[in-house]
Order: structure tokens, then sequence, then C-alpha cells
């Protein structure tokens, strides 16, 4: 097991990567001094996960297990009122905790019924996904969708841990799991250029899901991560990087209902189209733009959007939380390792970078 700390005060917390966690009692037992815990997951996940869980629970503590439907499409305030009526008819407390077992969607719902009941209580994050293990399950970013907007409800509220165990990629699907690599990719864009080359030398292990390298991979982007968030929580800065083909891909997923990207694969359509973007604007070469291309290829991930106007993704994508005073704001390449954000976006140039399809990078 390998161990990255967020540090943040007294709210700094550990994240513990590493194969066979779910079943170590003692990185549990800490942050569970008694009273009631209850495990949200979903329907696919808890079938799996769940019995295994909650026999690592220390002895003293009782448990619920709460049950979501399995999907982004279910990532509503419907769901997280489910959670909420849960814990009031079986009389949760200040002193309770909240455990999320499962992707990206369950640990944002987790989150922010934790953020809410009563307050704010303590949760636990287990992700099962490798996109939630390097990026959603850690930073405090929690919330739900709207039809108008991607987590455009929410709240900032951190983990007490995160115990990431690679053992349960054995049942994450291939395509779940390319998305995945897809924030993994993102770090090395934005933050790490050698970190960008030892991807690319090491796609195919990636793909491969060997063990070696995922640890390296999973722990590297952790450590940009917490590096980040210890820096800016609340993104009034410098926190913002970790947009980097956001903006794009949450507008895709919005104009496609969520039905049709995973938002990893969304993420690598934004990321590819950010970079094509940052050269139309003259601040990145083309070379390095075709080297993110071909980076989200080698992970197996989609690097062409599917057909949307250009005008419906400009009004999506001005719909962005991160949107200014009514004006598009990007995070853009400057080079492989660097990024900047910016609302002085060419709006021919932008219209050009949604329309280019597959050409994209070329």
């Amino acid at each position: 097991m390998e161990t990255v700390s967020v540090e943040l005060g007294a709210r700094s917390y550990p994240i513990h990567i590493g194969a066979g966690l779910i079943d170590r009692a003692e990185l549990l037992a800490p942050h569970l001094p008694g009273g009631k815990v209850a495990i949200v997951t979903n329907t696919t996940v808890g079938p799996l996960y769940a019995r295994r869980l909650v026999q690592a629970l220390p002895a003293h503590c009782s448990s619920d297990v709460i049950e979501l439907p399995d999907g982004e499409a279910f990532k509503t305030l419907a769901q997280w009122q489910q959670i909420l009526e849960v814990l009031l008819t079986r009389r949760y407390n200040r002193s309770s905790k909240l455990i999320a077992l499962g992707g990206g969607v369950i640990g944002d719902l987790t989150g922010f019924a934790a953020a809410c009941f009563q307050r704010g209580i303590d949760f636990i994050q287990i992700p099962t996904t490798l996109l939630a293990q390097v990026d959603s399950s850690v930073g405090g970013k929690t919330g739900v969708n709207h039809p108008l907007g991607k987590n455009m409800i929410g709240a900032f509220h951190q983990p007490c841990a995160v115990i990431a165990d690679v053992d349960l990629f054995e049942t994450l699907p291939a395509r779940e799991f390319a998305a995945g690599l897809a924030e993994i990719a993102k770090y090395g864009v934005i933050r790490d250029a050698s970190f960008f080359a030892w991807l690319e030398a090491n796609a195919a292990a990636l793909c491969a899901r060997d063990q070696q390298a995922l640890m390296h991979a999973i722990r590297r982007s952790c450590e940009i991560k917490a590096e980040v968030v210890a820096a800016d929580e609340r993104e009034s800065d410098l926190r913002a990087i970790l947009n980097y083909g956001h903006t794009f891909g949450h507008a895709l997923e919005t104009l496609t209902r969520y039905e049709t990207l995973l938002h990893g694969e969304a993420v690598a359509i934004g990321m590819v189209q950010a970079a094509d973007l940052s050269v139309r604007l003259g601040l990145l070469d083309a070379a390095s733009a075709q080297r993110i291309k071909a980076l989200v290829i080698a992970l197996g991930l989609p690097a062409a959007p599917p057909g949307l106007s250009p005008d419906a993704m400009i009004d999506a994508m001005g719909a962005d939380k991160k949107a200014v005073n009514g004006r598009l704001r990007l995070v853009l390449a400057t080079r492989i390792g660097q990024v900047i954000t910016t609302e002085e976006i060419d709006g021919q140039a932008l219209f050009h970078t949604l329309a280019a399809g597959d050409r994209l990078c070329r």
C-alpha cells in the first residue's frame, strides 16, 4: 500500500492506494469511532462488494446499505433525496458516517448528502472505478446534475479518507476502465511533462491493466491533484487547471443527455478540442497537440466528437459553472505540462474547432 496525503490543515486526509484494501478493517477503524454507518452504492457495485465492506466495519458500528440505480443519468436530486430519507428514517445523527462505495456518481451523491445532512457529517470514499480513484474521490467536490447543466448543484465537502483498491478493477468493464485513463492523461497535460512522456511509453501496459503501471499512474495522478487542491481548495485560481478538457466535455455530456458518452470519454474528446483551439490561438505548437490526440487514441479513448452543431456546443459551454459574468472561461495548453486559464477566446477560432469533427489537431 502507498499513501498520498491531501494537506488541508485540520481537514487533511489520506489517500490509500493498493490491492485488497477493501478488506482491511484497520484502514476504516480510525474514521469510524462508533454509531451508525450508511454505505451508499449502486445496483451494479453493491452485489459485488457491499457484503465484504460490511464485514470489514468495526464490530461496534451498525450499518445500512443504500443501493441506487447505476449511471450518470441518476446523478440527480431525486437520488440525493433518497439517501437523506434513509438517514432521517433510520435516525442517523451528527456522529453517523457515510461511505461511498462506487464510481464518481456515487461519490458525488454521497458527498453531497454528507455535506447537507445535519449541516455536515463525515464520509469515506471507496472509489470502485479508475476515474473515481484518480479524480472525483479526491478534492471534495460533490453534487448532482441538472438537465440544464452538469454539476451545477453541490458543495465542497472533503472526505475523511479515500481508499483506492486496485483489485476492484477486476470487475470494471473495459470501456469504464479506459474512461479513467482520460483523467490520468489530463494530469500529464496540465502539470507534468515527464509523466505525460511516461504515459506515452506505458500506454499499452496501462490498457492491459498491468498493476505496477497502474499503481504508478494512480499515485502520480493523486499527488498532482492533492498538490493543486491543497493550494486552492475552492477553485478560486489554480484549481481551475483541473478542468482542462472539461468545459468541452461537460457540454458534450449535456447535449447527449448523459446517454452516449461516459464522462471520461467526453473529457478525452474535450482535451483534444482544447488542444486544437490552443493551436488555433497560437498558444500551443501543432506537434504537441498531435501528441495529446495520439495519447488519447493509444489509451483506447475517442478523439472525435459526435455530430453536434457548433452553435449548440457554444450555448451549452456558456452555461458551464466556470463561465464568469457571461464570458466563457477555458483552460488551454501552452505546452505539454503547462496550461493557462483564459477568458480571451476568439469566437471564430472556437467555432472552427467545434466544427472540425474528426479533423481535430490536423
